[in-house]
């Protein structure tokens, strides 16, 4: 029975179908849970059935709006495909996001209910939920509901209970049908709503094929926001392939990883960055003599990958290569091959093996990839996949495939999605490998934002072209290279335009480095926040015998951080790092830097919830270092 769902007009179809299809495969897997949660297909449809008849038989009906502000757990994937059957949509966000944050999004959103992750969600947001039109709340919880509350409330078991003894009721929708809001940061303003239809996502589902192909039983370990449209996408899609969902957490990943031996996996590029820097660590605690060597054998690898690079015209910074560059490349690629094996066995297998050892494709998005990431999953053999795409997009218009994985690409257009780069004023076509605006279009643009008609014209033209605001070119076999977002570039008192996430990739690549946001917006050079990587630093200073104290971050001393010698080493490792990228520019050299003592958090809002830096927030938080960096006062 093939795994075709091109019939299928809403999400909220694929269900009945993979029970059918997968019955007694193991779907949800939590185990950090308490108790421990095991639901396979045929279990999971007919909960998603059960908690849909439930929500009925509490009055909710086709096209009413049910917010849900919860995380991670197979109980909130039940409830998000539970309100889609039931004929509702849901506006999403994680239950620890800011109170008015939540608010408002109930309010804008028109929500009628609301299904909290738990009673402390929901009493973050009183008293004001009392003052607006909450019909009842579900907590996914099992909770036993206050008896003073003014506001009906179930919990879950309640709630499958009222659907036990209901029928669900069929609801007609279609592709253009809206299944879910999902709200943007709002860091330049308010949250808008994105509009996503059955159709949107469904594309997802059929779409994705072009890139991952998993069998029935397959692992996918699951860490991202499960609201997040790159999570939820992948989610939809890995399921409709039978695969099994293993929920993680940053606090576990490390030993699921392991314990769990995942196929499959996506995340953002701070987790693939993490992984890296936890095998650097690693390799910094060896004997010198075995630094030494695994120093050799990755310079070796990678000569070889870089070479079998243009071998395969998969180098993005020499594009279509002569025949005699290739052959030449081929060349020196069979020559490294042995040394490269010889490596792969004494290093690389450790690596992946600390990895699961099961790895067929981890993918990345969310955000830019440094090239050294790339380079270095690359030389370990852990297939590393990078997509692109936005919120409004459903979210995935792009994804490199591993037949043809050009590093530092976001791959070829989905099925049936077309991208333009276009010149940002006058909106007119641009040749391959010249940097433009990058326009999308194809059936998993959002319908608009939500109550915004003025944003969504804004953002969508007439002939459904949407302006992405990322800056970025075609490169040879018609794959997306980003460079950088139209909002993020800094302009230079000289008038240079600097894109800043490729530099901060760069420089990210230094051990001394955790990491870094530039500044200097009309200034005359750059300047850079940076958060200090402590163990790499401890470990020079011991190896230099300074007489420093390079204790935790959050423990650190001012004084330490500004030493002439530490100074000194981050200088040149910038310098270092800057002109060793790709289309180095002097523009591009960071002429100041002050060295933090707290890391960019996710708790202090400078991370987005799939760990992206939030520039605004960054740059209020500290505006008058910035200032001081400048000598403004």
């Amino acid at each position: 029975m093939s795994a075709d769902y091109s019939d299928l007009t809403a999400l909220s179809q694929l269900w009945p179908r993979v029970a059918q299809r997968y019955r007694d495969t193991l779907a949800l897997h939590d185990p950090h849970s308490e108790p421990e949660v095991r639901l396979t297909y045929s279990e999971l449809a007919a909960q998603i059935q059960q908690f849909a008849a439930g929500l009925q038989a509490l009055g909710i009906e086709p096209g009413n709006k049910i917010a849900l502000f919860a995380d991670n757990s197979p109980r909130w994937f039940i409830a998000d495909q539970g309100t889609m059957a039931a004929g509702a949509a849901n506006a999403v966000r994680s239950g620890q996001a800011e109170r008015q944050e939540l608010l408002y999004i109930f309010r804008h959103s028109d929500s009628q209910a609301l299904i909290a992750h738990d009673l402390e969600t929901v009493n973050r947001l009183q008293p004001d939920l009392d003052d607006l039109p909450v019909r009842f709340i579900i907590l996914l919880s099992d909770e036993e509901p206050p008896t003073e509350a003014v506001l009906p409330i179930f919990n879950f078991v309640q709630v499958m209970a009222k659907g036990r003894d209901a029928t669900l009721q069929p609801v007609e929708q279609n592709k253009a049908t809206l299944a879910t809001l999902l709200y943007t940061s709002g860091t330049t303003g308010q949250p808008k709503g994105v509009m996503l239809t059955h159709g949107n996502l469904l594309h997802q589902v059929t779409g994705v094929v072009a890139v991952l192909t998993p069998t029935p039983g397959d692992r996918a370990l699951s860490i991202l926001p499960s609201w997040h449209a790159y999570e939820r996408s992948a989610e939809y899609y890995l399921l409709s392939r039978g695969c099994t969902l293993v929920y993680t957490s940053i606090r576990h990943f490390k030993n699921d990883l392991r314990h769990h031996q995942p196929h499959y996996m996506v995340g953002v590029p701070r987790l693939w960055d993490s992984l890296y820097e936890g095998v650097q660590r690693t390799f910094r605690e060896q004997p010198a003599s075995r630094q030494r060597l695994v120093k050799f054998f990755f310079g070796i690898s990678e000569q070889y990958v870089r070479a079998r690079r243009v071998a395969t015209n998969l180098d993005l910074d020499r594009p279509e290569p002569s025949a005699g560059d290739r052959f030449l490349a081929r060349l020196k690629a069979l020559l490294l091959l042995p040394l490269h094996g010889l490596g792969d066995r004494l290093v690389y297998r450790k690596v992946r093996a600390a990895a699961g050892g099961q790895l067929r494709c981890v993918i990345s998005g969310g955000g830019s990839l440094a090239r050294h990431l790339d380079l270095f999953y690359e030389i370990v053999n852990i297939p590393l996949l990078v997509g692109y795409g936005l919120t409004e997009t459903a979210p995935i218009t792009n994804a490199r495939r591993l037949a043809r994985n050009l590093r530092g690409a976001s791959g070829p257009p989905l099925p049936d999605t077309e991208f333009r780069i276009v010149d940002p004023v006058t909106r007119q076509a641009l040749p391959p490998r010249q940097q433009g605006l990058v326009l999308l279009r194809g059936p998993q643009v959002m319908a608009g934002y939500y109550k915004n008609p003025d944003a969504t014209a804004k953002a969508i033209d007439a002939d459904g072209w949407f302006d992405s605001g990322d800056l970025g070119m075609r490169s040879h076999g018609d794959q997306l290279v980003l460079t950088g977002r139209a909002k993020d570039t800094i302009v230079l008192a000289s008038g240079e335009n600097i894109e800043p996430q490729p530099i901060e990739d760069a420089c990210v690549r230094s051990p001394y480095i955790d990491q870094i946001m530039l500044v200097g917006q009309d200034q005359k050079q750059l300047g850079a926040l940076i958060v200090p990587n402590v163990d790499a630093l401890r470990q020079w200073v011991t190896q230099q015998g300074l007489a420093l104290k390079i204790p935790d971050l959050g423990a650190m001393e001012r004084g330490d951080l500004d030493d002439p010698a530490i100074a000194k080493l981050l200088r040149s490792e910038l310098v270092r790092e800057i002109k060793d990228r790709p289309g180095y520019r002097p523009d591009d050299r960071i002429g100041l830097f002050y060295l933090l003592l707290e890391a960019f958090s996710i708790e202090a809002g400078t991370l987005t919830q799939t760990l992206k830096i939030r520039r605004p927030a960054i740059t209020s938080r500290y505006q008058e270092i910035i200032d001081g960096l400048f000598g403004h006062s």
